[in-house]
């Protein structure tokens, strides 16, 4: 069980509403940097930055990174004696390098001098982190420093650096260097480092009168990057300007006299361009001009601050103050910057680790379950566009399955560049620094987040032509794989489902046995029943001219169908003699782990499978979860979804069901996945309101607190962030768009006075809603779209019109006889 702790940490002591915007640390700490690079990291969708100091190198303390949506490199690998490919989302060259040297003594950096002070501050509200120091050099001399960093929300290719130098106590000259660097490789995730990783060629470099620029293509991809930064000096004179070049590398070297007291400013404003992008202009023209064009700091920080302030009107998210707003802010915060707005001109998907590092590869998931629901409700066009990611890969999805023996679309546990398989072959537990296989590919649920994701987005949005489009093939096409892959047996007349992972990911094959795959898990046949239900819905709500288009483009046929509503019935749930519904087949007769012996030997068993591994044993043997797996269909169904589901399966769910399943799997859960805490809130939130908030603060501190132990460092956990957010906007507000009906349930947990938000539903903007444990206040702004239908949990239905609000409070009936007060 957590321990609910969500103390200030770098937020400070302060309170009161400017500091839930800052995430302040007042001391350099080295050990902590690279986790600090990660959190501080600024982006704007397009491309993030994580928070490295410019005059930082990647080494032991820090790791600059700069990583841009959508680019990959694959490269080969000799792995135990085999050859690997492996694709990476590529370390960009860096734009950040600038430092100083005061007489031409050593190049500053944070460790080489004593600091005197130091302070850096992650502005959320205005995407700003800046920092603060001074510092005694060997001859005595102190000198301050004042950075602002941005990278711009308002024009996706800029970013921007100012540096303000004063010297205090000396008098002499200041050289200032800035440059650009494509010598930088993909070494930010230590057991990867056995790894090729030079992902980058330097295609060109040169200076075109205050510009800078350099080109670099991708080794095997061949995509072209292109950077461009325009150095300026304040009104101060500069002595000497020159340029100096090696392979990967150009700086210009500003030399200016100082006096005590004096300060220079400098200011970094660089252009970054790529190849992927959709314009006729070659990137390195693109580039050049964007860093031309761009304003000065001051001008872009107005209008970068103002795109914003937009940002957080729409994703304005109120939990009431204190550490969890603060919390709530940052995780917002970093979602935004990782698909904003400008993800939709970008063919990119959910990376699982952001654009913040380079863990998992930069590879997207099924992390997308747990950030599309939050932004279906705030972004819909960054969904659309997110969506059309997975569509565009539809191809490949059925290339796949065909490959496979199967029909349909089969798509990839880890998904890159173009579609294919990108899970790796072999993974290292460094507990034991054994490679082992990995079989996580066969975690084939990921389809079925695929298909949930479109039906949520078109619950919310009400955006018929998307599904005309593209979203309807690609949902039948999910369920048509399912369908073929299911077997049927005669014996019991059910199908079954063999030789698949499940979410859980502790368990990839029975003890002992010559293949790897399980039987039946219980959370990939009921989402796939669940899917093949979806499909037939689908098809009902096109239009019967596109339908029928549908159908031959196609050739969906009566037959199929009718499997599909076959399968869709008989696909087999296993429960235990007691009634728990079993996680795949044969799982009641594993082991029972001594989970206190372990916690006694090793304390931290969040990666309980590469103890046991390291131990010469395997989580196979075991009754054991790294994360939700059954528990996955309370999170994504609800309780009566679930009750009418089963129903058609020919099971009966009685109501202690779900509380008995769900407490036997807590029971036997390690929680190593970020993702854990926040199913877990979820699943707990009707029965036990005071657990459902300790997992919620659990889940809070994950990234922020580093839980997981080092592994934020190397790019933040996306789909808990995410999950954070969806946490107090759906699941304690019991906010549920069903049916052309937006419902809502709130049972807030003890810590959490009341909720306010705006939402986007049904194309109508700015819909406020507040709710307590006294009830829902909703208004909609004017317009002139129709009104919409909310709800208090499964009661009468009220229509809420444009400019209007309401009261939804249980017990109340309104005049003319349905739940709420019309608040006129």
């Amino acid at each position: 069980m957590p321990t609910g702790r969500a103390d200030p940490g770098p937020w400070g002591d302060r309170a009161g509403t400017e500091a839930a915007w800052r995430l302040v640390y007042g001391e350099f700490a080295p050990a902590e940097e690279r986790l600090r690079e990660a959190l501080c990291t600024l982006g704007n969708g397009y491309f993030a930055t994580r928070g490295a100091a410019p005059e930082a190198r990647a080494g032991r303390v820090h790791y600059p990174g700069t990583y841009i949506a959508g680019c990959y490199d694959r490269l080969p690998s000799r792995v135990s004696g085999r050859t690997v490919v492996n694709e990476d989302l590529v370390n960009a060259p860096n734009w950040l390098p600038l430092t100083f040297r005061v007489q031409d003594g050593p190049w500053f950096a944070p460790g080489r001098f004593p600091l005197l002070d130091y302070r850096q501050e992650l502005d959320l509200r205005r995407g700003l982190l800046c920092r603060w120091l001074r510092y005694r050099d060997d001859a005595g001399r102190v000198t301050a420093v004042d950075q602002q960093r941005l990278v711009s929300m308002d024009d996706p290719h800029v970013a921007a650096l100012r540096t303000t130098i004063r010297a205090e106590n000396w008098s002499g000259s200041l050289e200032v260097r800035s440059g650009l660097d494509a010598r930088v490789r993909n070494r930010g995730v230590a057991r990867y480092r056995g790894l090729a990783n030079r992902h980058l060629v330097t295609e060109a470099a040169g200076a075109d009168g205050e510009l800078l620029w350099l080109t670099a293509d991708t080794v095997t991809s061949a995509v072209r990057i292109a950077l461009a930064c325009r150095n300026a000096v304040d009104a101060r004179e500069v002595t000497r300007r020159e340029t100096r070049d090696e392979p990967g590398w150009i700086a210009r070297h500003l030399t200016v006299a100082m006096s005590p007291g004096e300060t220079v400013t400098v200011e970094k404003v660089v252009g970054l361009h790529t190849s992927l992008d959709s314009s006729a202009v070659p990137p390195a023209a693109a580039a050049r001009r964007s860093a031309e064009r761009a304003p000065c700091f001051a001008e872009l920080r107005t209008r970068h601050g103002r795109a914003w302030e937009r940002l957080w009107r729409r994703g304005r998210l109120d939990v009431g103050g204190g550490p969890a707003q603060r919390t709530i802010n940052l995780h917002l915060f970093h979602v935004l910057q990782t698909v904003s707005p400008h993800t939709a001109g970008v063919d990119a998907g959910v990376p699982a680790r952001g654009l913040h590092g380079e863990a998992y590869r930069g590879h997207v998931f099924w992390d997308e379950l747990f950030v599309l629901p939050f932004l279906c409700l705030r972004f819909p066009e960054v969904v659309r566009a997110l969506l059309r990611y997975r569509v565009r890969r539809l191809p490949a999805a059925r290339r796949a399955a065909r490959e496979a023996g199967h029909t349909g679309a089969m798509y990839p546990w880890q998904s890159g560049s173009d579609g294919r398989e990108e899970t790796q072959v072999l993974h290292l537990n460094p507990r034991s620094g054994r490679w082992l296989p990995d079989n996580s590919r066969l975690q084939r649920h990921v389809g079925l987040a695929i298909a949930y994701n479109i039906w949520q987005y078109h619950q919310t949005s009400g955006d018929l032509e998307f599904l005309c489009e593209q979203g309807a093939e690609t949902l039948l096409e999910i369920a048509r794989f399912w369908a073929s892959v299911a077997t049927y047996d005669r014996s019991s007349g059910r199908y079954d489902i063999r030789g698949v992972m499940g979410p859980d990911e502790y368990h990839d094959a029975y003890p002992d046995a010559d293949r790897p795959g399980l039987d039946n898990n219980a959370y990939t046949n009921v989402m796939a029943a669940w899917t093949l239900w979806r499909a037939l819905d689908v098809l009902d709500l096109l239009p019967s001219v596109r339908r029928a288009g549908l159908r031959e483009r196609l050739a969906l046929t009566d037959d199929e169908l009718a499997r599909f509503e076959d399968v869709g019935r008989r696909l087999r749930v296993v429960f235990h003699r007691d009634g728990i519904i079993s996680q795949f087949e044969g799982y009641e007769r594993l082991t029972e782990l001594d989970w206190e012996g372990y916690r006694r030997r090793y304390g931290d068993i969040r990666r309980l499978d590469r103890i046991l591994e390291a131990e010469g044993d395997t989580a196979n043997r075991y009754k054991v979860s790294k994360q939700a797996d059954v528990l996955m269909l309370f999170y994504l169904l609800t309780a009566d979804e679930l009750r009418a589901l089963f129903g058609r399966l020919g099971y009966r769910l009685d109501h202690e069901t779900i509380p008995r399943t769900v407490r036997y799997y807590l029971a036997r859960t390690s929680h190593g996945s970020t993702l854990s805490a926040v199913v877990h809130a979820w699943v707990l939130a009707r029965s036990d309101r005071l657990a459902s908030w300790r997992f919620f603060l659990e889940a809070l501190d994950s990234d922020l607190h580093d839980v997981q132990g080092g592994t934020t460092a190397e790019g933040i956990h996306l789909g808990a962030m995410a999950g954070t957010l969806d946490l107090a906007q759906r699941c304690y507000t019991g906010l549920e768009p069903r049916d052309g009906v937006l419902r809502v349930a709130p049972t807030l947990p003890p810590g959490l006075p009341g909720l306010a938000m705006e939402l986007e539903y049904r194309g109508h903007a700015g819909l406020r809603l507040f709710a307590d444990d006294t009830g829902v206040s909703l208004r909609l702004p004017l317009s002139t779209r129709p009104p919409i239908r909310v709800a208090l949990d499964d009661g009468p239905v009220t229509d809420l019109a444009a400019g209007r609000s309401l009261r939804l409070e249980p017990g109340r009936r309104d005049e003319r006889g349905r739940a709420g007060r019309g608040d006129r």
